[in-house]
């Protein structure tokens, strides 16, 4: 069977609030004038561009998940026909403090650190703020199709010309089966790349194109969460709570939140970022030590967990931002790095760039020009932004924070005193990839996490949990028939992993994708995948010490479900 063909004006690839965003503008700024009788339902405009929007999770906003407390501006000026009741916010930010834990004990600053006030803020669940996204932007007449992975670029002489949402019904080892669909080619005039966090399409176009070149490596964190209801009163709705400390050690970068959504709902979680040298770490059993600390265990006593999700955050800064564009071809949002350190806020520069994007995206088909020079616009109007005006003061902040907390602190106190530049004379910090930070196990010193925390981490399934249990309150679902969306090429760098790191994949990842097993005949150690686990983190596409992992789309459709995440 042939594949499939679409053609489109543009095309989008990613349903998060950065693809719904250019969306919803580009139809804002092409529609036409509104018609029909007064009173009557507004008929769904027919734009004179088409606008279509591939979105891999079944349901608009099931893979989406984020902390979430956003500045809602953006969104309000994205859409400033809509009354404020109606936006779905879940409440707005009342009270905010900022706690360094011990293992015994909470102390509050007396001061917010600078960038983390979320005075005007709100908390939202982002999967329901995409979810009606989605609902405007169909609408406003743009085609959107839930369930199809975009699976690989189509390039026509070096030429991105759109994206091929990938076949299904082809069991374990590539063949067809019964049920088997060809992959659809969407070809574009433009396509957008809003895949969120380590885009699969976006590392590839990225590669291919040199678009990283002279550009910090990208670094991320690794955030765990759950969802709690709890007894009303234990936590007070609106209030917002970040930690540091406990259990994160000082030389590693990363702590907890703790969010009251709603009067017996409360989101808490732990981000970590992925440059620590511990092999041993585990960012899901670190969480679920967080929850035995007496502060968060005391709020969730007497309430149960209803959902988990994992998500990495691109904390690279400025510098880590690739070249936004190429001929036929713009990045948006986390696909891009775009993420406001030390506030840990994305969603509201998706947005922003979602509308710069599609401000470009209009002016390249009037002209009929969608060449590199003509979308250079959109960079043009990046560095002119308040996205560009909030990263650059800081530009360094993650980079400061390499070796521990207390000399990221005095980094960080001096960028602040000379505009983000801090001790370095270039006025750019640099740090290596995620992968290439781990110690083999042979020349750790003192005790390793696992070692320090392992009569911790017995899981009593109501306030703690294993990972097995938590991937069911993820929702994930994946077709167990068909070819492995994790893929591990070297089986002898695999080995070497075993031998000098002791296979860290199996604890760097949150959802248990990764098991080493032994035979019992040889003793040799060997790796098993378990896909159908993956809650689509990437993490293992980042923090692989061999890079020895990639992580490729599986099925439209099969992932999580982060309903209410």
């Amino acid at each position: 069977m042939k594949n499939q063909t679409v053609e489109t004006d543009i095309l989008i690839v990613g349903g998060g609030p950065a693809g719904l965003a250019a969306a919803i503008h580009l139809a804002d700024l092409i529609r036409p004038p509104a018609s029909g009788a007064a009173g009557a339902a507004p008929a769904v405009p027919k734009l004179p561009y088409k606008i279509m929007l591939l979105e891999k999770a079944n349901t608009m906003g099931n893979h989406s998940l984020s902390g979430a407390v956003i500045n809602p501006a953006p969104l309000r000026e994205l859409l400033p026909e809509v009354p404020e009741k109606d936006f779905p916010f879940d409440t707005p930010v009342t009270k905010d403090g900022v706690f360094f834990f011990t293992k015994d004990k909470a102390y509050e600053f007396p001061f917010h650190p600078p960038y983390m006030n979320n005075k005007g803020n709100v908390i939202v669940t982002l999967g329901k703020v995409v979810r009606w996204l989605s609902e405007i932007a169909e609408k406003k007449g743009v085609q959107i199709f839930s369930g199809f992975s975009a699976h690989e670029l189509i390039f026509d002489n070096g030429k991105v010309v759109g994206a091929r949402a990938g076949a299904s019904g082809i069991d374990k080892h590539g063949a067809p089966m019964a049920n088997y669909q060809p992959p659809t080619d969407v070809r574009a005039k433009i396509t957008i790349l809003a895949e969120g966090t380590r885009g699969h399409l976006t590392k590839v176009l990225v590669d291919k194109l040199g678009l990283a070149r002279d550009r910090n490596p990208q670094i991320y964190s690794l955030g765990v969460k759950e969802v709690w209801e709890i007894p009303e009163g234990n936590f007070e709705v609106g209030r917002v709570m970040h930690t540091l400390g406990f259990p994160v050690d000082f030389d590693q970068f990363g702590g907890g939140f703790i969010y009251g959504i709603g009067k017996n709902q409360v989101v808490l979680g732990l981000c970590v970022g992925l440059d620590y040298t511990d092999p041993t770490f585990d960012t899901h059993h670190a969480f679920q030590i967080y929850k035995k600390h007496s502060f968060v265990a005391k709020l969730l006593k007497g309430g149960r967990m209803s959902r988990y999700g994992a998500k990495t955050i691109p904390e690279g800064g400025l510098f880590a931002i690739p070249k936004l564009y190429d001929d036929n071809v713009m990045i948006l949002g986390d696909s891009a790095g775009m993420l406001a350190m030390p506030s840990l806020k994305g969603v509201h520069l998706a947005v922003q760039s979602g509308m710069l994007a599609a401000k470009t995206a209009l002016e390249a088909l009037k002209k009929n020009d969608t060449s590199s020079a003509q979308l250079s616009l959109y960079e043009k109007m990046f560095k002119e932004s308040p996205i560009y005006k909030e990263l650059y003061p800081v530009r360094n902040f993650r980079q400061a924070f390499k070796s521990n907390l207390f000399l990221g602190m005095l980094q960080f106190g001096t960028q602040l005193i000379t505009g983000g530049r801090g001790l370095t004379l270039s006025g750019r910090l640099t740090m290596e990839e995620d992968g290439k930070h781990y110690r083999p196990i042979k020349q750790l010193r003192g005790k390793t996490f696992m070692e320090r925390y392992k009569d911790e981490l017995v899981f009593d399934k109501t306030l703690t949990f294993d990972k097995e249990l938590d991937i069911y309150f993820s929702g994930t679902k994946h077709d167990e028939e068909q070819p492995s969306h994790i893929v591990v090429p070297s089986a002898n760098a695999c080995q070497k992993c075993i031998e000098v790191f002791a296979a860290p994949c199996e604890r760097f990842c949150p959802a248990q994708v990764f098991e080493i097993v032994g035979d019992a005949k040889t003793g040799k150690k060997e790796l098993k995948l378990h896909p159908s686990n993956c809650v689509h983190c990437k993490t293992c596409d980042i923090k692989d010490p061999y890079e020895n992992v990639t992580w490729l789309t599986p099925y439209g459709g099969d992932g999580p479900e982060y309903e209410n995440m």
